[in-house]
């Protein structure tokens, strides 16, 4: 994994031993904002914020990360894909981290040239000091990065370039935003965060009592999911995109190589279904790179799979049909 310290370069994974067997994920440190075009020049918490511009800014993203996906399933769905730009690394996450070798399956990197992702964060402070994280928004303009927080960013996605683009999609309407931020708090605890505090748990009770948390609240989105289409009701939510991308890893990767094994996606007809529901979302197929999942889970996570081997299988069936319409939806809510 790797950090900074004071601008250099380590190689230096999670701490699991000093903190009682548990994985323990840092919070992200970078956290401005970029709001819509004459807009007020502060974020929703008042943190220092830019405004959006069509071709200002990059999205630096690891096609094998779920919190990067989550940027990147925004962007598709916003209609931000020739608004933002986007690089994504290497699958492999090695000694200096998330590269961009193009030799090692990287688009590599048009707008600095860095062959390292920890680069970027140099460049915006050369004395960083701290985890060097996907996603990373760039502000071209001004050569730095805005926010590596991807929560910050779906929402960033959500609106402030909707005057660039035309595109008024709603993924965090007001009158949910309460029972949005409710689901979010869960599903990042037990499902998102999880299945990292399963898999890279390194004593047999903290390990227990992770997985125990992780497939209860699975269990609990499979009956939610009986009688709601979506996680908020009737309306697709930034709460659905946030637990996509958990879900359409577990079965090919958290199932086997975190040890999430009592049961698989494809186990639990509710969610299941609404899973592949998500996947054949216009946009969203298009998001998911199994290739680089597998290669980067099996083949960079090496306390965990010391052989590097990458599993053939599972087989997937994402584009089987599925039964979400036999319970009432009504798609995305539209900005007033």
């Amino acid at each position: 994994m790797g950090l900074l310290v004071e601008g250099c370069w380590q190689d230096r994974g999670y701490d699991t031993k000093g903190a009682g067997g548990e994985f323990k994920r840092e919070s992200a440190s970078l956290r401005d904002w970029v709001v819509p075009p004459g807009a007020t020049e502060q974020g929703p918490d008042g943190q220092a914020a830019v405004p959006a511009e069509d071709g200002r800014y990059h999205l630096y993203v690891s096609l094998a990360c779920p919190w990067a996906h989550r940027a990147l399933v925004m962007r598709s769905l916003k209609g931000l894909t020739s608004v933002v730009g986007m690089s994504f690394t290497s699958p492999y996450m090695l000694e200096h981290g998330w590269s961009y070798l193009e030799e090692e399956g990287s688009s590599g990197d048009p707008i600095n040239g860095v062959r390292y992702h920890h680069q970027l964060y140099t460049m915006t402070d050369p004395h960083y000091t701290g985890r060097v994280t996907v996603p990373a928004l760039w502000d071209r303009k001004a050569g730095r990065i805005v926010s590596n927080e991807s929560a910050d960013l779906v929402r960033i996605f959500n609106d402030a370039f909707d005057p660039l683009t035309g595109n008024d999609l709603d993924f965090y309407p007001e009158d949910l935003r309460g029972e949005i931020d409710a689901i979010n708090a869960e599903v990042y605890d037990r499902v998102n965060n999880g299945v990292y505090k399963t898999g890279f748990a390194t004593r047999q009770e903290a390990y227990e009592r992770h997985f125990t948390a992780l497939f209860e609240c699975l269990d609990s989105l499979e009956s939610r999911l009986a009688s709601s289409r979506y996680l908020a009701g009737e309306w697709l939510t930034e709460a659905d995109i946030r637990l996509f991308t958990s879900l359409v890893r577990f079965d090919v990767v958290y199932h086997g190589h975190f040890k999430c094994n009592q049961r698989r996606i494809t186990d639990y007809p509710n969610l299941s279904n609404y899973l592949r529901e998500l996947y054949q979302w216009p946009g969203i197929a298009e998001t998911c790179h199994f290739d680089h999942i597998k290669t980067h889970y099996y083949g960079s996570q090496l306390a965990v799979n010391p052989t590097g081997i990458v599993p053939i299988g599972p087989a997937l069936e994402l584009e089987a049909s599925h039964d979400r319409e036999r319970l009432k939806g009504q798609g995305i809510r539209r900005h007033a």
